[in-house]
C-alpha cells in the first residue's frame, strides 16, 4: 500500500528537504516493483512466466539487472526513507483529524512503515545475497493455524486484507488519491493522465489485495495453510478463474498503471 503525504505532520518534517527527496526516491523503487509486477504478471497470462509475481520477486529480478546490488541498495534507501515517514506519521501525525479518524488513519500509517521496511529488508537481503532464506507464506500461516485459535486469525486477517483492498478499490474509484498531490498534478493538462493512472492504479491493487486476503479466508476455512499465499499465488488463482486470462491481464495493466502513477506522485508530491 502506498503512503500518504499529510500535512498534520511535524513543521521539521514537513520541512526536510533531504526526507522529501528520500520519500521521491521510494515512490520511484515503489513504482518500479509494480511495473515488474506487472510485466510478470502479464507473462504468465501468456504462459511464459518463470519468475514470481510478487513484490519480492520484483526485487529479486532488479537483482539479475548488471547495476544488481547497488540499484537494491538505492531502492532499500528509499523504501527506509518512506518508513521514516510513515512512523513519523504514525507517531505524531495525522492532527488535523480528530478522534477515531485519527486513530485510524495512525494505525493505517503504521501499518505503511512495516510494509515499506519488510520491502527494505528483502532488498538488502537480495542484494546482500541473503534473499532466499525467508518462510514462505503457507508455512508461517499453518504455525499461526496450529496455535490456540489461530483459524480465526488467519481467517480474521483475510478479512482484514480483503477489507484494504475494497478501500483501495473505493479510494480509486472516488479519487481521494488525489489529495496526495500538489496542484500541477491535480489541474490543467496534467491532471488527466495522472488521475487515470492513479484511478485505474488503485483499483487493480485493490482487485489484488482482495485476492490475498481471499485465499487467506478459504485457508482457514479449510483448515489448509496451503490455500493461503501472497500475490503471486493470488494471481495464479485468479488464472484459474473463468477468463481468467484476459483478468489476469487486466489486473496486471492495471498494476503497470498504478507503477506509473507513482513516478508521478513522486513528481507532484505535496509539500505542506
Amino acid at each position: 500500500m502506498a503512503a500518504t503525504p499529510s500535512s498534520s505532520t511535524s513543521p521539521d518534517i514537513d520541512g526536510s528537504d533531504v526526507l522529501d527527496q528520500g520519500v521521491r526516491l521510494g515512490l520511484v523503487a515503489y513504482g518500479l516493483v509494480h511495473l515488474v509486477v506487472a510485466w510478470t504478471a502479464i507473462q504468465l497470462a501468456l504462459g511464459e512466466s518463470s519468475g514470481k509475481a510478487s513484490q519480492t520477486g520484483a526485487l529479486q529480478q532488479l537483482a539479475e539487472d548488471s547495476m544488481g546490488g547497488a540499484s537494491l541498495y538505492a531502492v532499500a534507501l528509499g523504501f527506509a526513507a518512506l518508513v521514516f515517514w510513515q512512523a513519523a506519521e504514525a507517531l505524531i501525525g495525522h492532527r488535523s483529524e480528530d478522534g477515531g479518524k485519527r486513530v485510524f488513519k495512525r494505525v493505517g500509517s503504521g501499518v505503511k512503515a512495516v510494509v515499506y521496511g519488510a520491502l527494505a529488508v528483502s532488498s538488502v537481503k537480495i542484494a546482500s545475497g541473503n534473499g532466499g532464506r525467508s518462510k514462505g507464506t503457507d508455512t508461517v500461516t499453518a504455525q499461526v493455524m496450529s496455535a490456540p485459535g489461530g483459524q480465526l486469525i488467519v481467517g480474521a486477517a483475510g478479512l482484514v486484507v480483503v477489507a484494504v483492498g475494497c478501500y483501495l478499490a473505493y479510494k480509486g474509484v472516488t479519487q481521494k488519491f488525489t489529495k496526495r498531490l500538489d496542484t500541477e498534478g491535480t489541474s490543467g493538462n496534467r491532471r488527466t493522465p495522472v488521475v487515470v493512472l492513479g484511478t485505474v492504479g488503485y483499483v487493480a491493487k485493490g482487485v489484488a489485495l482482495a485476492a490475498i486476503g481471499g485465499l487467506f479466508v478459504s485457508a482457514a476455512v479449510q483448515h489448509d495453510a496451503q490455500e493461503s499465499g501472497g500475490l503471486d499465488q493470488a494471481l495464479h488463482a485468479l488464472l484459474q478463474q473463468p477468463f481468467g486470462r484476459p483478468l489476469l491481464i487486466a489486473v496486471a495493466l492495471g498494476l503497470a498503471a498504478y507503477g506509473l502513477f507513482c513516478f508521478l506522485w513522486a513528481r507532484h508530491l505535496k509539500r505542506d
